[in-house]
């Protein structure tokens, strides 16, 4: 059975372009079947998946002649008379395959359509001679509006804020609860959605955990101390939404700055975690600016230790939204006032298990200072006042 993810929409609006299509997130969010998918979707025979974790496949790719590529795709099945299109998974597994890719655009017009689990890498995988001729989608754990259809439900959505809020009810709020609890708790990755029972779930939060370090951390990277680089995550997880200390972080884990600074980018560039920047007008200001860390997935925030609720559903709401903007920025001022979210710099989203009309008010004066145009309480908790948005609405 496939589970719908908005994702799939956007891709298939260009499948008929010639541009290579390159579809990132970290693992386990989907992308194989989404690949798999977007297979069966294409209405040509003259096509091929082929998982890049196979060493047979890797070898097809490594011929020094790119002709030769082409006959060895032939022998599966592809020919020259009408559009071919090759499906690559986990391309990131063999880097030198850009070349012969280009080749084959080129001189093939071969529709490639592949997916990579590290941001970092495909950006150096893809050099300025492919400018122009891709599209990367990044693909995410799963919102609550996808974590519902898992369950063979549905809810409507409302595409602006002003709609969630005034379209917003008491019992709808209610209904969607017992879910939405199970969605904090437990997280957005589908397999975890799609686990039996309690213990199935935490075993796949586990095995998750467990596969980023075997197959991001060891084989990606070239840490020398692994067991420091999974202290600095431990430490980043157990201050989650809160502002980062450099210096502390490298004083308690026994790092110099520039090694805590280059852990960041690794967690950051393979999707375990993501860091927003402070809100300003200045550029220097936001670069140099204290970041917040954010962990991919709540549910696996929580399968290490207990976390305050607020915090937790502070992180499901930006899994929530992150796909669906362009930016997002946090504001705090020295006295202590924040906004935890600013969106596309026109939108304040102030996150509370149960907000107040004074939350409101604060959050009110600080985005008309900033000169934002809309503002927002996003609450676990139903509220019947103006500006109070339900969380599963998000």
């Amino acid at each position: 059975m496939m589970y719908p993810r908005t994702i799939f929409a956007e891709i298939k609006a260009v499948l008929d372009d010639p541009e290579i299509i390159v579809i990132t997130g970290m693992r386990r969010v989907g992308k194989t079947t989404l690949l798999n998918e977007i297979y069966r979707s294409i209405p040509s025979s003259n096509k091929v998946l082929l998982d890049l974790e196979n060493p047979l496949y890797q070898m097809l790719f490594q011929e020094t002649n790119y002709d030769q590529i082409m006959q060895n795709l032939s022998s599966l099945g592809l020919h020259t008379d009408e559009k071919m299109t090759v499906l690559l998974d986990e391309i990131q597994t063999i880097p030198w395959i850009v070349k012969p890719m280009k080749y084959l655009f080129d001189h093939y017009g071969v529709k490639f359509i592949v997916t990579g689990s590290s941001s970092f890498y495909i950006r150096n995988m893809f050099p300025e001679s492919l400018a122009g001729r891709k599209y990367i989608f990044q693909m995410f754990p799963l919102s609550f509006l996808e974590f519902v259809g898992f369950r063979g439900e549905s809810f409507h959505s409302y595409s602006s804020w002003a709609e969630k809020d005034r379209f917003k009810n008491q019992f709808q709020t209610e209904q969607w609860k017992p879910l939405y609890s199970e969605y904090l708790q437990y997280g957005a990755f589908p397999q975890v959605a799609l686990a039996s029972n309690i213990t199935a779930k935490k075993r796949s939060l586990q095995d998750i955990f467990t596969s980023y370090f075997e197959k991001e951390v060891k084989q990606l990277s070239d840490f020398r101390n692994i067991q420091k680089f999974q202290d600095l995550l431990l430490l980043l997880m157990r201050r989650v939404s809160s502002k980062l200390d450099i210096t502390k972080l490298s004083q308690e884990c026994g790092l110099s700055r520039d090694t805590v600074y280059s852990y960041l980018s690794f967690l950051e560039k393979t999707y375990f975690m993501h860091f927003l920047r402070p809100f300003t007008k200045n550029i220097d200001r936001e670069i140099s600016g204290a970041r917040k860390g954010y962990c991919a997935d709540h549910g696996l925030l929580q399968s290490f230790s207990s976390y305050p609720t607020g915090s937790v559903l502070e992180n499901a709401v930006l899994t929530q939204i992150r796909p669906n903007v362009q930016s997002i920025h946090y504001y705090q001022k020295r006295n202590g006032k924040e906004i935890d979210f600013i969106i596309d710099q026109e939108i304040a989203l102030e996150v509370k298990e149960t907000g107040t009309k004074e939350d409101l008010h604060v959050v009110e004066k600080l985005a008309i200072s900033l000169g934002l145009k809309e503002w927002y309480i996003i609450t676990r908790n139903y509220i019947d006042l103006p500006g109070f948005i339900p969380a599963y609405m998000v």
